[in-house]
C-alpha cells in the first residue's frame, strides 16, 4: 500500500465521518435513499475512481476497494484517448471478411490464443449475433448516447480536481496509406451519419497541421471534438487525490464474496468482512465472477491489449491511429505509446510480449523519429480491457438486488466513458432520473 492510500477507518457499515473535513461536509447533505448512507465501490481504476467521486459529491460516504491499488491494469497501460469518435459497436458486419487473414497473423491485429479457442467460441457467436442490422443499429445509438456526454464530462471532473492540463483536446488522426480517397470519404460519410465532426486531410493539409508522418501516409480523417491525457496513471492518481479531499477511504483488499440478501451488502474480504449500505462493482474484466456470485451470468471476455514505448526528439501534437494497421499512438509526458491489438486468452495465460515488439516495428511506419531507447521494464505492458459482445457496458442497478450496482464492460472506452457513467451510476443509486436511461445498458439484457 503507498503512503497515497489510506486504509479504511473500519469493517462496519458506519465509517467514520471524520476521516476528512470534506467527508463532514458532505455527510451533512444526507438523502432518505436508504442505499445512500455508506457506498463500498469495488474497483479504483478510473471506472471505480470517477464512481466514489460522482457519489461522495452528492453526499454518499464511500469506501474505495481494490486488490491491487489506485490506477492499475487498464488505467495505467491504455492509449490515453478520449475515443468519442467511436461510436459504433465492434461487432460490425464489415468486419467478417476481414476475420480469416487477421485470424492467420498470430502477430496481427486480432488474435485468439489456441489454448483459448474453445472457451471463446460462445462469446463469438453473441458477438456474431450482434452484427444484424437491426441490433447493430440499436447499439450504435446506445453507445452514441454515452459518447456524446463523455467529454462534458470530463471537462467538469477535471476542473472540479484541479488536473485540467491532464486532459488535452487537440483531436485525433486516422491516417490512410492509399492514393485512393475512396475509403475515407465512406468512413468519413459512416462518422459523420452520426454527427461526429470529423474532416478529411489531403497530404498538404495533413503537414500543416501534423509534421513529421511518415511518407507513405497520403490522407488522414481529422476527427476535431475529441481529446487525449498525457499520463492516464497520473489522471488516475490526480483523480484518487481529489477523492481523498472529499473524504473517499481507501482499503486494499481482494473481495471473495459478496452477500446481498439482507438489509446490508456483506463483502468477504482477505482482510476480513465489510459491511454497507450499497456496493458498486466496477472491477473491469474480473467482473464476472462477483456477478456470477450475485446469480448473473455475463458473457464478459477480456481483449489483452498491449503497448509499446518509445521516445521521439519531436512529439506528435495528438493521438494519430493507422487505418492498415489498426494500432494508436499517443504523446504522453514520458514518451510516445505505441498501443493496440486484441488478443483473446483469457485473464490466467502470461503476456504474450511479441505482440508489443510488433507495435515497435508498426510505429515507425507513422512515426519516423521514435527511438527505442526505454529501458526493457519501462516499455512493454499488458492489460485486461473487458469487452462484452454488444460493446456496451453494464451500467445501472441489480436486478432483484436493491443495493447492488454495477459499471464495468466499457470495452475499449472504458476511459472515455469514465466520468459520464459515474455520474449516470450515481444518479440511479440515489433515486434520481440519469441523464441518459440506463436500460440497454443493464444486467438483465444477458439473463
Amino acid at each position: 500500500m503507498t503512503t497515497q492510500q489510506q486504509q479504511a477507518p473500519a469493517l462496519t457499515s458506519e465509517p467514520d465521518q471524520s476521516a476528512s473535513p470534506g467527508a463532514a461536509k458532505d455527510s451533512a447533505r444526507d438523502t432518505s435513499h436508504s442505499a445512500s448512507r455508506h457506498c463500498i465501490v469495488v474497483g479504483a481504476g478510473v471506472i471505480g475512481l470517477c464512481t466514489a467521486i460522482a457519489l461522495q459529491r452528492q453526499g454518499v460516504q464511500v469506501t474505495l476497494v481494490d486488490r491491487l491499488g489506485i490506477g492499475e491494469g487498464c488505467s495505467k497501460g491504455n492509449a490515453g484517448h478520449f475515443a468519442t469518435e467511436q461510436v459504433f459497436p465492434l461487432a460490425q458486419a464489415s468486419l467478417l471478411p476481414q476475420l480469416p487473414r487477421m485470424l492467420l497473423d498470430p502477430l496481427g491485429a486480432l488474435r485468439i490464443s489456441p489454448g483459448y479457442m474453445f472457451r471463446a467460441i460462445p462469446w463469438f457467436m453473441r458477438f456474431l449475433a450482434n452484427m444484424r442490422p437491426a441490433v447493430f443499429k440499436r447499439n450504435t445509438a446506445s453507445l452514441r448516447a454515452l459518447n456524446e456526454g463523455a467529454l462534458a464530462a470530463w471537462e467538469r471532473l477535471v476542473s472540479q480536481s484541479n488536473c485540467r492540463e491532464l486532459l488535452i483536446r487537440h483531436g485525433s488522426l486516422l491516417t490512410f496509406e492509399s492514393p485512393s480517397l475512396s475509403t475515407a470519404r465512406a468512413i468519413q460519410a459512416m462518422y459523420q451519419s452520426q454527427e461526429v465532426e470529423v474532416e478529411l486531410l489531403e497530404r498538404d493539409a495533413l503537414d500543416a497541421l501534423q509534421p513529421g508522418l511518415h511518407g507513405n501516409i497520403t490522407h488522414a480523417l481529422h476527427f476535431t471534438q475529441v481529446g487525449h491525457t498525457s499520463s492516464p496513471y497520473q489522471l488516475s492518481q490526480a483523480l484518487y487525490r481529489h477523492a481523498c479531499e472529499l473524504g473517499v477511504t481507501f482499503m486494499q483488499a481482494e473481495v471473495i464474496r459478496i452477500d446481498a440478501h439482507n438489509e446490508k451488502v456483506q463483502l468477504v474480504t482477505d482482510l476480513g468482512l465489510l459491511t454497507a449500505d450499497s456496493l458498486v462493482v466496477c472491477t473491469g474484466a474480473f467482473s464476472k465472477s462477483l456477478c456470477q456470485g450475485l446469480g448473473y451470468q455475463v458473457p464478459l471476455d477480456t481483449e489483452r491489449g498491449y503497448h509499446y514505448m518509445v521516445s521521439s526528439e519531436h512529439m506528435p501534437l495528438m493521438p494519430i491511429t493507422s487505418y492498415e494497421k489498426k494500432f494508436i499512438l499517443t504523446p504522453m509526458s514520458d514518451g510516445l505509446r505505441l498501443a493496440g491489438t486484441v488478443e483473446f486468452a483469457g485473464l490466467a495465460q502470461a503476456p504474450n510480449y511479441v505482440r508489443a515488439d510488433r507495435l515497435r516495428q508498426l510505429g515507425e511506419s507513422i512515426w519516423p523519429e521514435l527511438r527505442d531507447d526505454k529501458h526493457d521494464a519501462d516499455k512493454r505492458w499488458m492489460g485486461f480491457r473487458p469487452t462484452l459482445p454488444d460493446s456496451l457496458p453494464v451500467i445501472g442497478k441489480a436486478p432483484g438486488h436493491d443495493r447492488v450496482f454495477f459499471n464495468f464492460g466499457h470495452q475499449h472506452l472504458g476511459l472515455t466513458l469514465a466520468a459520464f457513467s459515474a455520474e449516470l451510476l450515481a444518479d440511479e443509486l440515489l433515486g434520481n432520473t440519469p441523464a441518459v436511461s440506463l436500460r440497454p445498458y443493464s444486467i438483465a439484457r444477458f439473463n
